[in-house]
């Protein structure tokens, strides 16, 4: 299991890397275009914004393999382990449950809608491209949502409120 886990972070946090280091580079180059040469840059604007997207679901899933997305923990503290396992299991299953039906599912769907429509300014490239990092994230967070249950309900969970 922590294999698996591993990979994926490694594989996520390169792609999450590149993708924001592309987006700096092609900011740079819209800033230059547009200052020096007087001539904006017309594709890479929107490929920035592609790009911002896909970072964040890769954040996304990054946030929930380490269980590290928002919780208020001023009820839960105060109960007894065997609840807290509970409730960690219950946040958890909600998460797959979520990734499944808005990422995998939805997505799945606005990606197929999206084939039909073209980018404005990257050469009629199928806007469904850039939507299939949705299921893919989805697919993700499910995968380490169950991993995220076996560790709490193995205990060997790194975050310490277990």
């Amino acid at each position: 299991m922590k294999k698996l886990r591993s990979i994926l972070n490694a594989i996520l946090n390169t792609l999450a890397g590149i993708s924001f280091i592309a987006m700096v580079v092609l900011t740079c180059w819209q800033v230059f275009t547009r200052y020096v040469l007087k001539n904006p840059s017309t594709w890479s604007e929107e490929l920035v914004s592609y790009l911002f997207a896909w970072a964040s679901l890769l954040g996304a899933s990054l946030i929930t393999g380490e269980r590290g997305h928002m919780n208020i923990p001023v009820i839960i503290d105060r109960l007894g382990a065997k609840t807290k396992k509970a409730f960690h299991c219950l946040a958890e299953i909600i998460g797959f449950v979520f990734s499944a039906a808005i990422l995998v599912y939805g997505g799945i769907q606005i990606s197929q809608l999206a084939m039909g429509q073209l980018t404005s300014s990257l050469g009629g490239l199928a806007v469904g491209v850039f939507y299939v990092i949705m299921p893919v994230c989805g697919v993700i967070n499910m995968v380490y949502t169950v991993l995220n249950i076996i560790d709490i309900l193995n205990e060997t969970t790194e975050k310490e409120e277990i």
